[in-house]
């Protein structure tokens, strides 16, 4: 009795994690569906098909576990019981992680399809307006040529003040010399007398060539 209740134990783990690996294989095509480009606006199916196969799949583990449930409850070895009881938790375990995954991929597909059709609905009533419309899409083309002429003219009014400031920086930097220059001068003793005679002699030599000019001009006029 204690061999077949053991290899009835043995059967039923090793199915157990069969139909274990099968859902992982299945979960992760049923993951494929929900991060396609162009999501269906309605289950496949295909997609249907993979759904229904995990649900049997989660079903069947469940049962296969209550059955193992079973054997070990009417064993009374307490050797092997502790084994036995880790290897049927793992078990348990991995069937309500995958029970969750599922839940949320389903989640996650129903939220992708609402956002699809969300799109295509608004996308299709936006058709609609333009063809009850047709003169909406000349003011949509209006509006677009008014926004491009105001970004036109933002780009010009960046580029003049722009240049005003660099007329401001060079103004405020050509004071600043003449600053520097006229405070150099003060510092170095004689300069601005020196300036000045410099200056009395440009004026006095300004005079002279003027009045030489005026002698020339009268004795061309005077013998011409």
């Amino acid at each position: 009795m204690a061999t077949t209740s053991a290899q009835g134990w043995a059967q039923l783990r090793q199915q157990a994690r069969t139909l274990e690996t099968q859902t992982e294989t299945l979960l992760q095509t049923y993951s494929q569906y929900s991060s396609q480009t162009k999501i269906s606006p309605k289950p496949t199916d295909e997609e249907k098909t993979t759904e229904s196969k995990l649900q049997d799949l989660l079903d069947r583990r469940e049962t296969t576990i209550s059955h193992l449930t079973r054997i070990l409850d009417s064993e009374a070895s307490l050797s092997s019981s502790a084994l036995k009881q880790n290897n049927l938790a793992l078990l348990r375990d991995k069937l309500a992680d995958h029970r969750r995954d599922l839940a949320r991929l389903r989640s996650t597909l129903h939220d992708a399809r609402n956002r699809a059709n969300l799109l295509g609905s608004v996308r299709e009533d936006i058709s609609a307006f333009r063809a009850a419309n047709p003169e909406a899409e000349g003011f949509l083309d209006e509006r677009r040529q008014i926004d491009r002429s105001h970004d036109g003219i933002d780009g010009v009014l960046s580029q003049a003040y722009a240049v005003q400031e660099g007329f401001v920086l060079q103004r405020e930097t050509l004071a600043s010399i003449n600053r520097r220059i006229t405070h150099a001068a003060g510092q170095v003793p004689g300069i601005n007398a020196l300036i000045t005679r410099i200056s009395a002699k440009k004026r006095r030599d300004g005079i002279i060539m003027g009045g030489f000019v005026a002698f020339c001009f009268l004795m061309f006029w005077f013998f011409s």
